[in-house]
């Protein structure tokens, strides 16, 4: 996939999320953080604090399931795909 289209669909999926509230990543990384799949390091900067957040091991298998998952989808999707395909010859 082109590095471009990649970097294009993460932004708009922060905006599809922020389009729905301007609170929702909070609610997902707060979300994340409970289920375990990230963690949270907290530094202060001239007088500010910044949040890093880092991938777990819980993070990495939930990336893992759904890419497995996606799989199938994209399967069934094209199987229909094929059979319209086919409905039409």
């Amino acid at each position: 996939m082109n590095p471009q289209l990649k970097k294009g669909l993460l932004d708009v999926c922060v905006l599809a999320q922020l389009q729905r509230s301007e609170s929702t990543l909070y609610t997902i990384l707060k979300r994340l953080l409970a289920q375990g799949a990230i963690t949270v390091k907290k530094q202060i900067y001239h007088s500010h604090v910044r949040k890093y957040y880092r991938i777990t091991a819980i993070g990495e298998d939930k990336i893992t399931q759904f890419i497995a998952d996606w799989d199938s989808v994209e399967a069934i999707v094209h199987f229909i795909q094929e059979g319209a395909v086919d409905d039409k010859s």
